[in-house]
């Protein structure tokens, strides 16, 4: 009775989630980051040349509700990675806050110790995040030898095989080293070993975009079981829209740094209302619309370090008029629980 009674709660907590009346677990507001990408400063005298800033992330604000995933999504160079790197400390915010659980997190002092085993990353590449000279045991050890969970050595070997038969494989891999694993299993073990620290929240890194087809969907399916039964909170990356359909409640598009639109899954797939959304889902390949027209992504990104003024996407917008040329779009509610920052949905032209 109790377990049917704990499943009814998750479930209930996932659908206030998804409906958007859940508790909110984390929250980014004006979020931004910016790299000095200056030439040395003897040059820039010798030549008088000005620093030069890169800004990867530009006054992003979003909240992911507990048991929610929110993905974002974007082309390469958009500054999913870097918000991703922001979450979890990697990278000190330029401006901006973010608040875990309801407590101010980064900036130079970063997260509180209580707070840093809360919130894990699980990275792109699993072979290159993993020590390849140290053991399975040893890499999931690691985090609750850092966190001090347990401190006796026994227990800890159980706790690691615990762990590792949650993610689907056998206690008796603790004493191989990462190369004797396939691709799949190695992202395996980076998904026990962000759980180790007994996290609520996962930012995971495109982590399924080294994988196999197959592989892949069995890491998502894994992920979601996980999230079910621990309540886990995810902020998913990835470029692949597909992915992003399977495993999201919410997602947001980034373009040049900036989020240009967040809306639940459902209601963005159906109804995209940013013209750069729209042009993402009419790529994706589909044999349903065959014959179809579809809306081209036309030309490139703009340089990051000289981007257009107004809207950053107005040299690629069919429907940019002088308004977006020259005044830069905020993200503003559209329908019942969508934002976008569009001056021609936001003046009625689309």
């Amino acid at each position: 009775m109790n377990t049917v009674s704990g499943l009814r709660g998750r479930d209930a907590d996932r659908q206030r989630a998804a409906d958007g009346t859940g508790e909110v677990l984390v929250e980014a507001i004006g979020l931004s980051k910016r790299f000095d990408v200056s030439a040395p400063w003897l040059n820039r005298v010798l030549e008088g040349r000005p620093r030069q800033l890169l800004h990867a992330v530009d006054n992003v604000s979003f909240e992911i509700r507990r048991g929610q995933t929110l993905a974002l999504v974007g082309e390469s160079g958009c500054g999913k990675s870097t918000v991703a790197r922001l979450l979890v400390g990697l990278y000190a915010p330029s401006a901006g806050s973010i608040r875990f659980d309801g407590q101010l997190i980064g900036g130079d002092r970063g997260a509180s110790a209580s707070t840093r085993g809360r919130v894990q990353m699980i990275f792109q590449d699993p072979y290159a995040s993993l020590n390849p000279r140290w053991r399975v045991r040893d890499i999931v050890a690691e985090p609750i030898r850092v966190h001090r969970l347990l401190g006796d050595e026994a227990a800890i070997e159980r706790r690691v095989g615990e762990l590792l038969a949650h993610v689907g494989l056998s206690a008796a891999d603790t004493a191989k080293y990462p190369h004797q694993f396939s691709g799949g299993q190695r992202q395996r073990i980076s998904i026990a070993r962000a759980l180790a620290s007994q996290a609520e929240f996962l930012v995971c890194d495109e982590p399924t975009s080294a994988l196999d087809v197959s592989v892949q969907a069995q890491v998502l399916n894994l992920m979601r079981e996980l999230q079910q039964q621990d309540d886990l909170t995810y902020l998913f990356i990835s470029h692949n829209l597909a992915v992003v359909r399977h495993v999201s409640d919410r997602v947001g598009v980034m373009y040049l740094g900036r989020l240009v639109e967040v809306a639940p899954k459902a209601e963005l797939f159906a109804t995209p209302r940013h013209p750069y959304t729209g042009m993402l889902l009419d790529a994706i390949p589909d044999l349903t619309m065959a014959g179809r027209a579809r809306r081209p992504v036309a030309g490139e990104v703009p340089n990051p370090l000289d981007p257009p003024s107004g809207c950053a996407f107005n040299p690629r917008c069919p429907h940019a008029n002088d308004r977006c040329r020259i005044e830069r779009p905020e993200l503003h509610a559209c329908g019942s629980a969508a934002q976008v920052a569009c001056h021609a949905v936001e003046e009625g032209r689309i």
